[in-house]
């Protein structure tokens, strides 16, 4: 997969993503993450990409054209963009799954008090990590990015470890333990440790599904609903 990602920070993208699991994959050649920046666009000597917005009001808003041009240098037939911006809908795993179908992703990191609106029309989706206010999209693509990639086939290492996990079946994941059996007096499972695994996997769906009721009824709530 290739994503390209048009940002005045580059390096707030980049190096938070050049180590570990998704360091690994772009060295692999699993991921390939390019950059564009609109201030390599702007139409004057000072780099100018931002401007007052219309009609009053604080900060500054990106101005439509040098993330227009930035957008047209990496786009190409298939691409899918995607605008980060905290009025988009909100990043979930079915999102992400889906994502990682696409051979091409763009994402527009906006910043300041965002994009010109009109940028919208070129976009095929708006997305948000969460219903609060970053100073700008650049973490946000950190988190998707993040989130597609470990999805890309080959990318973990374990075939299966993906289908196991948090919101993989609309649930939060069952509890981990690892050794000791026993640390400051608090005790593993017995049915973790019995070798029994259909008893461990009926132990771990019911542990999800009383952890998921318990932290986030939304979910259930959620599930009930699309079961009806």
């Amino acid at each position: 997969m290739r994503i390209d990602v048009v940002t005045l920070f580059p390096e707030m993208v980049d190096i938070p993503l050049s180590d570990s699991i998704v360091g690994r994959a772009r060295k692999e050649g699993r991921l390939k993450l390019g950059f564009a920046n609109p201030r390599d666009f702007s139409e004057d000597r000072r780099g100018t990409v931002d401007d007052k917005p219309y009609g009053g009001g604080t900060g500054m808003v990106m101005m439509a054209e040098p993330v227009y041009k930035a957008l047209k240098r990496v786009k190409k037939k298939g691409s899918h963009v995607i605008v980060l911006t905290p009025k988009g809908g909100k990043l979930d795993q079915k999102t992400a799954l889906e994502l990682a179908t696409h051979k091409h992703l763009v994402l527009i990191c906006g910043h300041y008090e965002g994009i010109d609106e009109r940028i919208n029309r070129f976009a095929d989706l708006e997305l948000s990590i969460g219903d609060y206010v970053l100073t700008g999209g650049e973490p946000a693509a950190v988190v998707i990015i993040d989130a597609v990639t470990r999805l890309l086939p080959g990318v973990l290492k374990k075939e299966d470890a993906t289908i196991n996990e948090t919101f993989a079946e609309g649930l939060l994941e069952a509890p981990h333990y690892t050794r000791p059996g026993v640390w400051r007096r608090m005790k593993v499972p017995e049915v973790l440790l019995s070798g029994n695994h259909k008893l461990i996997s009926e132990w771990r769906f019911s542990a999800a599904k009383d952890l998921t009721a318990k932290r986030r009824p939304d979910l259930i709530r959620k599930a009930k609903l699309e079961e009806v």
